[in-house]
């Protein structure tokens, strides 16, 4: 029975490349050639123990080395990615709407079309009614801003 295990760890191998078509994951085939090389061993004559090591070891460290490669090579590191909703707010300009009050300076600026609660950047700023700023970071549901220079940047200037 032994001198037809080779058949059997072949047909699991196949059958596993071939179920990996219809998954998303990757790993099936990895584990297909682990069992096609614990048939290669089978078919040299080593034991059941050492077929279920081969099989382990290629299926695992196939596995293991191909999450690497696709997760240093293959995944966007977060300054490729596009930048959405709140993550895109940071350097967009938006307009005052409402003058900054209280201890906080707090006001009321208009980025995209929606009105945020803005704090300044600097404490002692005060947001002024119409004033040009730029969003700098975003906390919670509030945004804080500096104001935008009024100068020209110099290769404009004459």
């Amino acid at each position: 029975m032994e001198q037809y295990l080779w058949i059997a760890w072949t047909v699991v191998g196949v059958a596993l490349i071939i179920a990996e078509i219809f998954t998303l994951g990757f790993v099936l085939f990895w584990f297909g050639l682990g069992a096609l090389g614990a048939a290669i061993a089978a078919m040299i004559g080593f034991g059941l123990p050492i077929q279920f090591a081969i099989f382990a070891i290629i299926s695992v460290g196939l596995t293991v080395m191909s999450r690497t490669i696709f997760a240093k090579y293959l995944f966007h590191r977060d300054e490729d990615a596009i930048k959405m909703g709140v993550d895109s707010l940071p350097g967009q300009i938006g307009t005052v709407t409402n003058a900054s009050k209280g201890a906080l300076n707090e006001g009321a600026v208009r980025v995209y079309g929606s009105v945020w609660t803005a704090f300044p950047e600097n404490e002692d700023i005060k947001l002024i009614e119409g004033e040009k700023v730029e969003v700098v970071k975003v906390k919670g549901s509030s945004i804080y801003v500096r104001p935008v220079t009024k100068e020209l940047p110099e290769w404009r200037q004459n």
